[in-house]
């Protein structure tokens, strides 16, 4: 177990008691209402906004999502269409996240295209791997007529680029949902399986450099706790690990944390109990004690047999989740999401509160029970009012989802005449719109309120 005594990463101990406390008060109240994260009560009894009904589109007709009657929406930025660079923009739209610049929303979108054959190419000029066809576009949206104005390629030569997470410095990390490297059965020129950043401000191509020191394995999402720097990832693997990273040099008030000068890798555990397995027979609600066990070997050359990030924390101890996804910062806590976890494996949504070094607690806040309700959730993301959006990705209709503080799902949207899957929530930092990608049909979609209509009608 590593302490961060040569950090100064510690909570105060108001804080980490402030913490405990949040988590102890779930024995009394309902669920949800135990994240902390706002007090806004739903007016409709399992949060919803009402049935969901087919509705055109305000910019250009097309009839293609299912919403509340109460809400609007616009698309942009789909595949193929030609960006304002000259390129064509990239499929399969999957993770991303909204920053203000300049009094404009900036939208960071990953593309989870592979390549990897030898008539393959990079989406931009600048690429890590020219035979990876993955990496981000940046679409730059007006925040009034939520309309796209200006798009283009910010981050190109990975692969896989599944999710990520905003940053408090204004960056996008970009994570490889992926270990492949160069072999005979394929023409990649690099080693993949990492986490890039992507500046939101920059109206030009990122040079990519990949962030080594956070981990070589099959990347999800992650998020930023800004009270300490420190990085928590998902890993898309069954079985999977929880990690966290504590950069060297963390930043602070305005002043952006340098994650290329490296740090510590280290992976969740339960205390007192090693190799926890938390994919069945969990109890919604029960605190889970934690610590932290370091990974030795965070860039493991898995071509020449090295033991993998996975294995190693395990070795020492570590948690073990099923399909780790969807990671989001709310309030002093993350929340993640095992896609493929419980009983009959259609999802959990966890939450971790840190409490001081190495400690912390993890709660089962949610977990499926009935494929109807939600199947499989994948991208997650914490509305400012409080609730949570799930996206999901699973058999049949894939919808965008609501949980409750109270612990209801209930459902927001859903793409009309398609299974496609959902994904990439995220709130405009005001918090007037939510953005979200269809990833096979290739669609960015806009959402907010009617005139008379508000957020605060329901849960989100």
């Amino acid at each position: 177990m590593s302490r961060l005594n040569r950090r100064s990463f510690l909570r105060s101990t108001a804080v980490a008691g402030s913490a405990l406390l949040a988590i102890e008060g779930f024995q009394a109240r309902s669920m949800l209402d135990r994240f902390g994260i706002g007090r806004t009560i739903a007016r409709a009894a399992n949060g919803s906004y009402g049935p969901l009904v087919p509705k055109p589109s305000n910019n250009t007709g097309e009839t293609l999502l299912a919403l509340p009657e109460g809400f609007q929406y616009n698309v942009f930025g789909r595949v193929g269409t030609p960006m304002a660079d000259g390129r064509l923009t990239p499929g399969l739209h999957d993770g991303m996240a909204a920053f203000s610049v300049n009094g404009m929303i900036h939208l960071v979108r990953n593309h989870e295209q592979t390549g990897g054959s030898p008539i393959s190419q990079a989406i931009g000029n600048r690429p890590y791997d020219l035979r990876a066809t993955g990496g981000t576009t940046t679409l730059v949206v007006d925040p009034v007529t939520r309309s796209l104005v200006y798009d283009f390629v910010s981050l190109s030569g990975t692969v896989r680029n599944c999710a990520g997470g905003p940053t408090p410095w204004g960056t996008w990390i970009s994570c490889e949902e992926t270990i492949v490297g160069p072999s005979q059965s394929n023409a990649f020129t690099q080693k993949h399986g990492y986490a890039f950043e992507v500046s939101a401000a920059s109206y030009t191509e990122v040079v990519p450099v990949p962030l080594k020191a956070m981990g070589r394995f099959s990347h999800e999402a992650l998020a930023v706790d800004p009270a300490t720097g420190i990085v928590y990832e998902t890993e898309d693997a069954n079985p999977a690990g929880f990690y966290r990273f504590i950069p060297n040099r963390p930043g602070g008030p305005g002043r952006p944390a340098e994650l290329a000068a490296g740090g510590m890798l280290q992976m969740l555990a339960i205390r007192n109990n090693p190799r926890y397995d938390t994919r069945t027979g969990q109890t919604m609600g029960r605190q889970l004690q934690t610590v932290w066990v370091d990974i030795s070997d965070p860039d493991p050359n898995l071509e020449a047999g090295a033991t993998s990030v996975f294995n190693q924390g395990l070795a020492r101890g570590g948690c073990i989740f099923a399909r780790l996804e969807g990671c989001w910062y709310g309030d002093g806590s993350i929340f993640f999401v095992s896609t493929s976890g419980g009983n009959i494996g259609k999802g959990q949504i966890w939450q971790y509160t840190p409490a001081g070094d190495d400690q912390g607690v993890l709660v089962l806040l949610y977990e499926s029970t009935d494929a109807a309700v939600l199947e499989s959730p994948d991208n997650i993301c914490v509305s400012p009012r409080g609730g949570i959006v799930l996206c999901e990705d699973g058999n049949g209709t894939d919808y965008v989802r609501g949980l409750t503080r109270q612990g209801e799902v209930f459902d927001f949207a859903y793409r009309i005449n398609s299974t496609v899957e959902a994904a990439g929530a995220t709130f405009s930092p005001d918090g007037k719109t939510l953005f979200f990608n269809y990833q096979s049909t290739g669609e960015t979609f806009a959402v907010w309120p009617r005139d008379g209509y508000s957020w605060e009608d329901g849960a989100l």
